[in-house]
């Protein structure tokens, strides 16, 4: 029986996403680089070039054979059309929104493999990638108001949340002089009265899968000013605004009852250099521990599924109460 693992990189193929997983510079601390594996032009689309990976020792492989290593590790993995493919031998390792999804949960489980989900790694009670949550609140604020045509500082904005996503939105709207009131989870009420008062609210409040009202119903639309804008960070469809849909990045915003929504899932793809630095400063730490199979405090909490058992307390509430 092999001692040491190998995890596979891929290129993702999510219509514009464009982050990576691992950067040159911390595959040479790595102790043994010749476990990875990367697809096929991994890094190109930041000017990274294989030879720049392979001369550090790791390996420049297809697509198919990078999904036959250990561990497949991809940042939107929960949106890959590969899971089906997966065997029970191997980890999948990335940011999967099972809880968010039956569909993702009940395919992880049905092909027995083991989930380490990136939305699940803390360390010192702080997320491991809270720089990734903080640039998905900055890009899309950016994104966003260069779409309507806007500057921050002509505008009245509810922030809700107050997490890394919140953060990083709230700091590109005070640089740039908007006026902000920041709401809490148990301030929706307060928030439900004042709808009217605010040209955008912005929404960056992780929603408890388990709730069935919303932050924003479509009610609530009728109490907004024609031409508000919502900037749906956390994008949960169904959840916080129940008016949101997911767009792209070629289709970002829509329009509903004269009231402009922006629910793009994967911002910090916006800003790919920065938040693959990010990503790949923030799993470097833990590499050689799944290369090595050795015990991971960290990776083992965030493990939701092991051998098609769900292990994860949320999942197993939250389909004991909605099955």
């Amino acid at each position: 029986m092999n001692n040491q693992n190998t995890i596979g990189f891929l290129k993702s193929h999510k219509k514009y996403e464009r982050r990576i997983a691992l950067l040159p510079q911390e595959l040479s601390k790595l102790t043994d680089p010749n476990s990875i594996y990367l697809e096929k032009n991994h890094g190109s689309d930041l000017g990274i070039s294989d030879s720049d990976y392979t001369v550090l020792g790791a390996h420049i492989v297809s697509r198919d054979i990078t999904l036959e290593q250990d561990i497949i590790c991809d940042p939107k993995i929960g949106d890959a059309d590969f899971l089906h493919q997966l065997q029970k031998h191997q980890t999948v390792f990335g940011w999967l929104h099972a809880k968010q999804s039956q569909s993702i949960t009940s395919v992880l489980v049905e092909t027995k493999v083991r989930a380490i989900t990136w939305e699940e790694m803390y360390l010192d009670n702080r997320h491991i990638f809270w720089r990734n949550n903080e640039l998905a609140g900055e890009a899309a604020i950016m994104h966003a108001f260069l779409l309507t045509g806007q500057m921050p500082y002509d505008t009245k904005v509810a922030v809700i949340g107050r997490g890394n996503v919140a953060f990083g939105a709230i700091k590109i709207l005070q640089g740039l002089g908007a006026d902000i009131t920041v709401f809490k989870h148990n301030q929706e009420e307060l928030l439900s009265k004042s709808l009217n008062e605010y040209d955008v609210i912005v929404n960056a409040a992780l929603w408890d899968v388990n709730r069935h009202d919303h932050l924003i119903s479509l009610d609530d639309l009728a109490q907004m000013n024609a031409g508000t804008l919502i900037i749906d960070i956390s994008a949960d469809v169904g959840g916080g605004i129940e008016s949101s849909h997911i767009t792209t990045m070629n289709k970002p915003l829509y329009k509903l009852d004269q009231i402009n929504h922006y629910v793009i899932d994967h911002t910090p793809s916006l800003l790919y250099r920065t938040a693959s630095k990010s990503i790949s400063q923030a799993i470097s730490p833990f590499l050689n521990d799944l290369i090595f199979k050795t015990e991971n405090e960290v990776l083992n909490k965030a493990t939701i599924i092991e051998k098609g058992e769900i292990i994860d307390s949320d999942i197993l509430d939250f389909q004991s109460k909605n099955y």
